[in-house]
């Protein structure tokens, strides 16, 4: 497949560049031409053939993408959230799968060591974490235990002799055919759920790549088996007990997805756009249709009140403020509005809108798993609902 020319164009009707300062615009301007330079030309093509580019872990690494928030000190880049935000919004824009790699490295790996580990544990794996020299993943959701990880059969019990003893499975986890470290929450013997660090080489750790994606193509799959693991204690992460660390992790990475898929919604949009001005039918371009301008009408309309939403909610982020009810809202509403958007931008492509020629179709079978992943639509739904009402419909 020909590399394409990308000749993107960011959205901003409302003009909320104004609300961003220059070290954030200089961020995201960063990020884009990495998109426009090593992902557009590549990406239909890897995702064509259900392959990961692994080049892409040292040019993320290099680029600063991997735990952007975490102090400098630890490889990170000290840098604010609506940064984070808009680092996302860019990779996913070229890609969820790409966006994915990051979101997992950053939010899901990276953090809960800062956040939950030991001082000893930020110094050995989050330099290389941040780098890209090692690529990691988050091991949570079990093949029997998805929206409710509170059942988890994962465990490790004590071996008497400075070590544990880790034994159940994970599947789903994205980054885990090629991830050297996986930050795994298995119950102890009091049945708490507890974190620890699994390092690739261990024996009885095997990680089987998933097969057969229609979604994410471009992005390792796996799943995390653990025979009678042995790990040392001190691989536990020791500032955190109960699930209350692992849904701290995925509050980050949910807030990452909320700025991602509005990434792939203005890829989908700036696309259609382009498209209906220069497509002729009925001697006029298409765009000159009532149907066709409500359909880009209301795509910018809720691209536009989507930017707004994270905005504030990087602001609260910022402030200490934000709730994770808060992060749940923002990212059903993104995945919802984004999956809307390309599938009104593929019907205004017709035929040509289901080939590799253009980006839709692959960002439409991306976000059919980016709006199930780290909390699905209706279980978001339910938060908000139990937020509002004081009721707790999961029981």
């Amino acid at each position: 497949m020909a590399a394409k020319t990308d000749n993107f164009q960011s959205p901003d009707y409302f003009n909320v560049d104004e609300l961003l300062s220059e070290e954030h615009k200089l961020v995201r301007e960063s990020v884009r031409s990495y998109v426009k330079k090593e992902i557009s030309p590549i990406i239909e093509e890897y995702a064509q053939q259900a392959a990961f580019p692994q080049q892409i872990v040292k040019q993320l690494g290099d680029l600063g993408c991997f735990g952007p928030t975490i102090p400098e000190q630890y490889g990170g880049g000290g840098l604010d959230y609506i940064s984070y935000g808009l680092m996302m919004q860019e990779l996913e824009r070229g890609d969820s799968g790409v966006r994915s790699t990051a979101s997992v490295q950053g939010s899901l790996v990276m953090f809960p060591i800062y956040q939950y580990g030991s001082e000893e544990q930020r110094k050995k794996y989050l330099p290389k974490l941040a780098s890209g020299e090692w690529l990691g993943c988050f091991g949570l959701t079990e093949p029997d235990h998805g929206s409710d990880p509170g059942s988890m059969l994962t465990n490790i019990k004590d071996n008497g002799d400075g070590h544990v003893i880790l034994n159940g499975a994970k599947m789903w986890i994205s980054n885990a055919p090629f991830a050297q470290i996986a930050v795994v929450w298995a119950r102890d013997e009091e049945g708490i759920v507890t974190g620890i660090i699994v390092e690739r080489g261990m024996e009885g750790f095997s990680t089987p790549t998933t097969h057969g994606k229609w979604s994410l193509r471009a992005s390792a799959t796996g799943e995390l088996v653990f025979d009678n693991v042995k790990i040392p204690k001190e691989n536990i992460l020791p500032n955190v007990r109960g699930l209350k660390g692992p849904l701290g992790c995925l509050t980050k990475a949910r807030y990452g997805i909320a700025w991602g898929v509005i990434g792939a919604a203005m890829d989908c949009y700036h696309t259609a756009l382009q498209y209906s001005k220069e497509r002729i039918q009925f001697d006029k371009p298409i765009g000159a249709f009532q149907l066709q301008q409500k359909k880009l009408a209301e795509m910018i309309t809720e691209i536009t009140k989507a930017q707004l939403l994270n905005w504030r909610l990087g602001v609260l982020m910022n402030d200490g403020k934000a709730t994770p009810q808060q992060v749940s809202m923002a990212k059903r509403n993104a995945c919802e509005i984004a999956t809307n958007i390309c599938r009104d931008a593929r019907q205004m492509l017709g035929g040509m809108g289901i080939t590799g020629e253009y980006p839709i179709m692959r960002h439409m079978m991306n976000l059919e798993s980016v709006i199930t992943y780290e909390g699905t639509h209706d279980i978001h739904l339910l938060i908000t609902g139990m937020d509002i009402t004081g009721f707790n419909a999961f029981k």
